[in-house]
């Protein structure tokens, strides 16, 4: 996908994606780039390493509720990515993190 397709744009001016990218979380943020870096700008690998990760043997209790955060983020971004056709990669970069 492409950062240079055509957003909607609000009176202000903002696009809807700007606005989105704008309000994300530091976590959500981490979920894009390591996205982009590391799973090769797909949600599916990344989502199945977590829930991997979930029913391994023995695990962190706090891990695991860091990581079905970390899948309702995705299943978030997913959703955005999804409605508005773009890869949320081409707004979110690390040195804005």
């Amino acid at each position: 996908m492409s950062g240079n397709r055509q957003t909607k744009r609000s009176a202000s001016g903002q696009s809807a994606v700007e606005a989105f990218v704008g309000q994300l979380s530091e976590e959500h943020r981490m979920l894009v780039i390591l996205k982009s870096q590391l799973y090769g700008g797909s949600w599916e690998p990344m989502l199945e390493d977590l829930q991997n990760r979930l029913s391994g043997k023995p695990y962190i209790f706090k891990l695991v509720h860091r990581i079905q955060d970390d899948i309702e983020r995705i299943d978030q971004l997913r959703r955005f990515e999804s409605e508005n056709g773009i890869d949320l990669a081409d707004f979110v970069h690390l040195s804005e993190s």
